[in-house]
C-alpha cells in the first residue's frame, strides 16, 4: 500500500505570494497534476489551504503555517491513523509530476531491501527530497526525532537517518515552478509535447 503527502503550502515569494498550485498548464493546475501523479494512493494528504474542486484528498496544515516542508510532512503524518508501507512526498509545483512519480514507482522494486526510499536528482546531481518515494516508517522515525514538530527543519534533517537512493531524471521531471519565467517555460514545454 502506498500513500502520498503533497506539499502545497509555501509562501511563493518569487511570484508575489500567488498560489502556485493553482497555476494552469495544459488545461489543469499544478495541484491537480500532483494529485493525478499519485492516483490510487491511499491516503493522499495535501498540506496547504483547501482548494474546492479537488477530489479524493484530505487536507492538513502545519502549525504555525509556513514552517517548511519537513513541518508539512510531520503535520500530514500526524493525521494518519494507519500507515501505508510507502509514501510519495511531492511538491505541488512540478509540471511533470506524473512522469516523476512514475519514475519513482518504477525504481521502487529495484531498491535493495535496506533502502528507506528513493528520490530524483536534478542535472546538478543534487537530491530532490521533495520528489521522493519513502518508507513511511522512515518518515515517522525522522518526524519523531525533529523538535518543534519539524518547524523550520530541513528535509535533509527529516531524512537524516534514512538510507535513500538517488536516481537521475531528465531535467523536466525535476524542474519546479518558482518564478514567472519558470511558469512560462513549463507552459511552452508542455505545449510542444501536445
Amino acid at each position: 500500500m502506498t500513500g502520498a503527502i503533497l506539499l502545497a503550502g509555501g509562501r511563493a515569494s518569487r511570484v508575489g505570494g500567488a498560489d502556485k498550485t493553482l497555476f494552469a498548464l495544459a488545461g489543469t493546475t499544478l495541484l491537480q497534476r500532483a494529485v493525478d501523479a499519485v492516483a490510487g494512493a491511499d491516503p493522499i494528504t495535501v498540506v496547504g489551504d483547501p482548494v474546492s474542486g479537488v477530489a479524493g484528498v484530505a487536507w492538513a496544515r502545519e502549525d504555525p503555517p509556513f514552517g517548511g516542508p519537513a513541518a508539512a510532512a510531520v503535520a500530514a503524518l500526524a493525521t494518519w491513523s494507519e500507515d501505508p508501507e510507502w509514501t510519495y512526498l511531492l511538491a505541488c509545483d512540478l509540471p511533470e509530476a506524473v512522469a516523476a512519480a512514475s519514475r519513482l514507482a518504477d525504481a521502487r522494486p529495484l531498491l535493495p531491501r535496506e533502502t528507506d526510499g528513493v528520490c530524483l536528482s536534478a542535472a546538478d546531481s543534487r537530491p530532490q527530497w521533495l520528489i521522493g518515494l519513502y518508507r513511511t516508517a522512515a518518515l515517522r522515525r525522522g518526524a519523531d526525532a525533529l523538535p518543534n514538530k519539524g518547524q523550520d527543519a530541513s528535509m535533509r534533517a527529516l531524512l537524516d537517518d534514512a538510507t535513500i537512493a538517488v536516481i537521475a531524471a531528465p531535467d523536466p521531471e525535476t524542474q519546479d515552478v518558482d518564478t514567472w519565467e519558470d511558469l512560462s517555460q513549463a507552459r511552452a514545454r508542455l505545449e510542444e509535447t501536445r
